[in-house]
């Protein structure tokens, strides 16, 4: 079968960073679906992995990790899914990615793709989806439900693929005040038209324009990019007895900022459950069946902004370039072998 991958971490711009190559198709075991791959989409973590997860010599590493296609097989443990049904996921970091052909997964990490989405629109989804899900209720704990929350959510980084689903999950299913962070024309008006109540620039200093808007206290703090750069001023904007949830690689943090507020830090990542198979594993298996009827109900929207093209090295590197380039807004979706 059909796939890219590479064999030696190397810069984007290298010829063989990433390479078509020819694979044989995998047979599912125990609660794996096979599945035709219709549509990819790229995230940051693939071009983390590409930097750092070199194969063994002589193996390619596949990556992706989004997908949308047709369950094609199961192994014989399978319960939830069938040949021929149309599904969504990001698979696990522990196996082989969704940038090929036919791709195996487990089962208890796979939705029913939304029927009223293309594949492209629905591969958009899974990985940001799952994690702001996981951020915003179990991480930072906050309660399903329209009813006032007297506090203010400063989501940094909200164009971003993350950040597109936690501003509509936040503003939609829950009475938080919904603050964005942006530092473009275009990303600003991104997170106005998710439903952001209020956006700030994050290349300017963030309290004066924080205290500008007038909103109820900072509680919540979901930092997605350069916590790094922005963390001294966040333990400062953070409400006492706050919580700061964050998904990125900052190099090191200083807790003890947070301890005359009692504040604390949340860590958020989606392929913890998939990974160390967690006894809650199937919750994304759920989280994703709920979000498709939130989007089949026009309550949420996919966040794609551009299918790129046909699955291959050249389209994938292109993606990654953009990636790497840090000013994508929402998600960029490949479509079709």
């Amino acid at each position: 079968m059909k796939a890219v991958g590479y064999a030696k971490s190397l810069p984007i711009e290298a010829e063989d960073s990433l390479r078509n190559i020819e694979v044989p198709q995998p047979e599912p075991k125990a609660r794996d679906l096979r599945v035709a791959v219709r549509a990819v989409s790229v995230n940051p973590v693939d071009t983390k992995v590409r930097k750092r997860a070199e194969p063994k010599a002589g193996e390619f590493k596949i990556l992706g990790f989004d997908a949308a296609g047709v369950v094609d097989a199961v192994g014989p443990e399978v319960t939830l899914f069938k040949p021929g049904d149309e599904v969504y996921y990001a698979g696990s970091i522990q196996r082989q990615g969704t940038n090929s052909e036919f791709h195996l997964v487990d089962e208890r990490i796979v939705g029913r793709k939304p029927k009223s989405l293309s594949f492209a629109q629905s591969a958009a989804l899974a990985l940001t989806t799952i994690t702001a899900w996981e951020l915003l209720f179990d991480r930072l704990e906050v309660q399903p439900g329209k009813s006032i929350d007297p506090r203010t959510l400063l989501i940094v980084g909200g164009a971003g693929g993350v950040g597109s689903m936690l501003i509509q999950l936040a503003r939609r299913l829950t009475g938080l005040a919904v603050v964005a962070t942006a530092s473009r024309p275009e990303s600003t008006k991104w997170c106005h038209d998710l439903g952001a109540h209020a956006v700030i620039d994050h290349s300017k200093p963030l309290r004066e324009q924080v205290e500008g808007l007038k909103l109820p206290p900072v509680r919540l703090i979901a930092s997605l990019t350069n916590t790094d750069q922005h963390y001294r001023a966040l333990t400062d904007i953070l409400a006492p007895q706050g919580k700061i949830g964050l998904i990125d690689d900052p190099t090191s943090l200083d807790a003890t900022l947070l301890k005359g507020k009692a504040g604390s830090l949340h860590w958020e990542s989606m392929f913890t459950r998939s990974s160390f198979q967690t006894p809650d594993m199937i919750a994304q298996h759920r989280l994703l069946n709920d979000a498709a009827s939130l989007i089949d109900n026009g309550v949420l929207r996919t966040t794609l902004d551009k299918v790129l093209g046909r699955i291959d090295a050249a389209t994938l590197k292109k993606a990654h370039a953009a990636i790497e380039g840090g000013r994508t807004t929402g998600k960029l979706v490949l479509e079709g072998w």
